[in-house]
């Protein structure tokens, strides 16, 4: 129903540095019948209404705001911070977040798919938590606040990739492209 799949971290994704030992990670794909951007999908990803929550969450519990306007900012390589993160690295098709605590990073990435003449984008979303020392043990550890939300982590990636879709399919259906 979801049309939603966990999978590999493809090889030339900016988030696979971070298949470590000890590093918590995960990659969701879905197509969407249609050419998009990296620029669309950035932006409708962070503007869907179940990210706009988040975004609220975090200008209300920890006073990091943000606007729609900033993310077609970040969308478009003309900012850097947004809300509680900033970006660690970007290219063309990709784009990878790093929280403000450099705990979490989020990954985003489109590739066109063309079979014969039919075209569909292939969109990316993956995360990774990354460990810190445990001081009692000397071991790296997620901790047990991350470690206890992972079950949360990957049911909300889904909804949050299946939420991008959906709103890019019905601006790419509403001929609406002009709203990115």
């Amino acid at each position: 129903m979801l049309t939603i799949e966990s999978c590999d971290i493809p090889c030339n994704a900016l988030l696979g540095k971070y298949i470590k030992s000890c590093t918590y990670t995960d990659c969701y794909v879905t197509d969407i019948a249609s050419t998009v951007t990296h620029v669309q999908y950035v932006i409708a990803f962070y503007t869907t209404l179940i990210f706009k929550l988040e975004r609220l969450i975090l200008k209300l519990a920890i006073s990091r705001p943000s606007t729609d306007a900033q993310v077609a900012q970040l969308a478009t390589g003309t900012l850097d911070e947004f809300a509680a993160w900033h970006v660690e690295d970007r290219c063309e098709n990709q784009l990878l977040l790093c929280d403000f605590k450099s705990r979490t990073r989020s990954w985003l990435m489109v590739v066109p798919i063309i079979e014969g003449n039919h075209v569909r984008t292939r969109l990316y979303f993956g995360s990774a938590v990354v460990p810190v020392v445990n001081p009692k043990t000397g071991e790296y550890s997620l901790g047990f606040v991350y470690r206890a939300l992972l079950g949360f982590h990957k049911l909300y990636s889904v909804v949050l990739l299946y939420g991008a879709k959906c709103r890019l399919e019905s601006l790419l259906a509403n001929n609406q492209k002009n709203e990115f």
